[in-house]
């Protein structure tokens, strides 16, 4: 028999990486963060622990996937009433996890452990297949935190361990290195306090740029006798706020109120016009697309219209001076009001539909299509941020013909009055009675993620993305002025592209295989309404 050599079984200590992986690290980082890396990987991975304790931290990784536990915590900030650290946090959180997965990971990339390195107990169940640099999950906990903190500091304060322990989780469970973590939490907290440095005012300014509105006396009513008010009572729901029918009935006991359900808004006032004692004054409580549908009605009857801000943003109560519920009634009780423009839609010539905001065609209306199956269960704020994220990986331009010009474009907004001419999203209009539509088309040719980041909502955001480079060139922007403007929309992969007006998603049905036509005509001083003086 062949006499075979028995050696003794020594336990041979496996790498954290492989040669391979070892030299594409080293071309990114120095040799002296290397052997941190390393040293912190062994420290970590060689100490004692419970299978509770990596239980524990493997499952607080998990939560913090996607930001589903930032979210979380956002979410009961603003039942708290802590609406504004919510949404800071959130907003700090949105654009460190763009800047960390989807321009960090680029650029720096770089390899995780070796799963063979990590304890079996330690082990996420589905490991990340993404590069390492930096921490994505680091990054959207401080900048959350960071965030919150800027406006509540005891608030951030309470987040803090919470914030420490996930960016320690992703050490714990073996998928980050140490420099990944620490690259993470300088990035997040970087994007908060620069965020925070822009400027401590409202991150939805209100003030208006254009000309203000003609100033107007309208009838008034010191307990709401002669106001119809109608309510939409799912508007708002996802923001914390005093109950707008407490306040109502305090202060208008007299009003008519009446909870709008499968009866439109027009079918509703018609009823109450026919009655014994027809209303004077036509009030509304709800989002922008209720305000909308409701300023149909008040022109076609006659009837001046009283804004009480109910919904989630309410861009046209804030442009026109109605930032509360009681700067709306004060003006009621007081008979101030204006004249501002409003704007005609016709889609293939049909019916006319008001207008008090913008039109939007492309990456918005996606946008809106997509945050609208996951409000009930994210809120709007974190249903939004999914958005984001599907439609910066799946979204495609849309054909469209503007003033005989065709072409490939990622958005085309057509707003109300002249708005902010740092942005592309022009959803807020800043003017009431400029007498103009203000254009703007983000051309196809812009990146996917610069046309997901023309999205935000506010100059101070637009503004830190345009110190990142994020924001669309001027370049890839065409604007412009003009009292009516024809969009001929074509399909897109083979179906008609849906639009947007004031926040509201309206599919088409063209009449023909080519696609459709939009128009957007300005209506000069077409609409009374209550309000206190824009920026009074």
């Amino acid at each position: 028999m062949e006499h075979v050599e028995r050696r003794p079984l020594t336990m041979v200590s496996r790498p954290h990486s492989t040669p391979r992986v070892e030299r594409r690290r080293a071309r990114l980082l120095p040799r002296g963060v290397l052997r941190l890396d390393r040293a912190a990987a062994d420290a970590i991975n060689g100490g004692t622990g419970s299978a509770a304790m990596d239980g524990a931290f493997a499952a607080l990784s998990r939560a913090a996937d996607r930001g589903r536990l930032w979210f979380a915590a956002a979410a009961v900030l603003a039942l708290l009433g802590r609406r504004r650290a919510a949404l800071r946090g959130v907003l700090s959180l949105t654009v460190a996890s763009i800047l960390a997965n989807l321009v960090g990971k680029r650029v720096f990339g770089g390899d995780r452990p070796l799963t063979s390195s990590i304890p079996v107990g330690r082990r996420l169940r589905r490991p990340p297949s993404s590069l390492s640099f930096p921490s994505g999950h680091t990054a959207s906990a401080a900048a959350f935190a960071v965030g919150v903190a800027l406006e509540s500091p005891r608030a951030g304060a309470l987040l803090a361990p919470a914030a420490a322990a996930v960016a320690y989780s992703r050490l714990h469970t073996g998928v980050h290195w140490l420099s990944d973590v620490v690259g993470g939490a300088a990035l997040g907290a970087g994007v908060a306090l620069v965020g925070g440095a822009l400027g401590s005012g409202s991150l939805l300014p209100s003030r208006a740029i254009g000309r203000p509105g003609l100033r107007i006396d309208l009838p008034e009513s010191d307990d709401g006798r002669g106001v119809l008010l109608l309510v939409n009572g799912s508007a708002g729901r996802h923001v914390s706020r005093r109950d707008p029918l407490r306040i109502i009935s305090r202060r208008l006991p007299g009003a008519t109120v009446r909870f709008l359900g499968r009866d439109s808004p027009e079918q509703v006032v018609r009823r109450a016009l026919a009655g014994s004692r027809p209303p004077r004054i036509l009030g509304v409580c709800g989002g922008d697309g209720t305000v909308s549908a409701t300023a149909a009605v008040a022109r076609s009857t006659g009837l001046p219209l009283l804004v009480l801000p109910g919904g989630t943003f309410n861009h046209f109560a804030r442009a026109a001076g109605a930032s509360s519920l009681d700067r709306a009634i004060d003006a009621l009780q007081a008979g101030q009001g204006l004249r501002v423009d409003v704007a005609d839609l016709r889609i293939d010539g049909g019916e006319p539909t008001t207008v008090l905001n913008a039109v939007g065609v492309g990456i918005y209306p996606d946008f809106v299509d997509v945050r609208q199956r996951f409000e009930d269960g994210w809120t709007k704020w974190g249903a939004s941020v999914i958005a984001a994220a599907r439609i910066g990986r799946s979204a495609d331009p849309v054909p469209v013909t503007v003033e005989h010009h065709t072409r490939m474009a990622w958005s085309v907004f057509v707003a109300v009055d002249r708005n902010s001419p740092r942005l592309v999203s022009t959803l807020q209009r800043r003017g009431l009675d400029d007498g103009v539509l203000d254009v703007r088309i983000l051309d196809g040719a812009t990146a996917r993620l610069r046309a997901v980041a023309s999205l935000t909502f506010g100059k101070r955001i637009s503004a830190v993305l345009r110190a990142v480079h994020l924001a669309p060139s001027s370049a890839r922007v065409d604007a412009f002025t003009a009292p009516s403007v024809r969009v001929r929309v074509g399909m897109r992969r083979g179906a008609p592209p849906p639009v947007t007006h004031d926040g509201e998603l309206m599919r088409v049905r063209p009449r023909g295989s080519d696609g459709y036509e939009v128009e957007v005509r300005i209506v000069p001083q077409g609409l009374d309404v209550y309000s206190p003086g824009v920026g009074a």
